[in-house]
């Protein structure tokens, strides 16, 4: 395993939306949704089925509460962020330490200073590695249990406005080719849920929660296109 590979992804400052939940994916984290009930003669909406888009992952990570959770969160990790950082530092210093005195040194002194080296380095190794599993462990319950509150947001939004099917175009094997920008309802669902759940948006300047899932926020759908003439 390389030296690069071994800071988490909770080393990155501002953890940016392609670094702070890797690995697992949004939908495993994803609440589970309800399957939707069969249609009766009373029940069955009259009229045009009126539909629309979502892209749910982003909407859970733009939220005021996700993104002052994701604040805490930083924050809780900072210390392990600073203890990693500081061994790597250390393990750097003692490489060119080594690299630069090796020819004056004994073989037995340079053969003491490898192995302090090489021991600093697997502790690394171990650190790091348990520190973004649990991370990202709690990056995902996190999501997870922001992502349910979203949904019972979506769920009333969709009914008080009668659309009948709503999409989710977040992710990355979504069949949605094309969708009128007017049918994408992503934004006014965030906003239905900063006011239901109370939590004020952050401050200006404060970076922006990752995306869950460490995908990059894709557009809700692409833009028309003028036909071949």
């Amino acid at each position: 395993m390389k030296r690069s590979t071994l800071i988490p992804v909770l080393m990155a400052s501002g953890l940016a939306l392609t670094s702070a939940v890797q690995t697992a994916t949004a939908q495993a984290a994803a609440p589970a949704k309800p399957a939707a009930a069969p249609a009766t003669a009373a029940t069955a909406p009259a009229g045009p089925t009126k539909i629309a888009v979502i892209a749910f992952q982003v909407a859970v990570g733009q939220t005021n509460e996700f993104q002052r959770s994701f604040a805490d969160l930083q924050k809780k990790w900072d210390p392990k962020r600073q203890e990693i950082k500081k061994l790597s530092d250390d393990i750097d210093a003692s490489t060119k330490a080594l690299q630069s005195q090796g020819a004056t040194l004994s073989d037995a002194e340079r053969a003491n200073r490898a192995k302090q080296i090489d021991d600093k380095k697997k502790q690394l190794d171990r650190s790091a590695e348990d520190a973004q599993n649990d991370f990202q462990q709690e990056m995902q319950d996190l999501y997870a249990g922001t992502a349910s509150k979203v949904y019972d947001v979506l769920s009333t939004y969709a009914q008080q406005n009668g659309y009948t099917l709503v999409l989710d175009v977040a992710g990355q094997q979504t069949p949605v080719l094309y969708a009128l920008p007017s049918t994408d309802i992503t934004k006014p669902v965030i906003e239905a849920y900063n006011v239901k759940s109370g939590v004020p948006a952050p401050p200006q300047g404060t970076p922006a929660a990752p995306a869950p899932a460490g995908q990059a926020p894709r557009p809700a759908a692409p833009k028309p296109t003028a036909p071949p003439k």
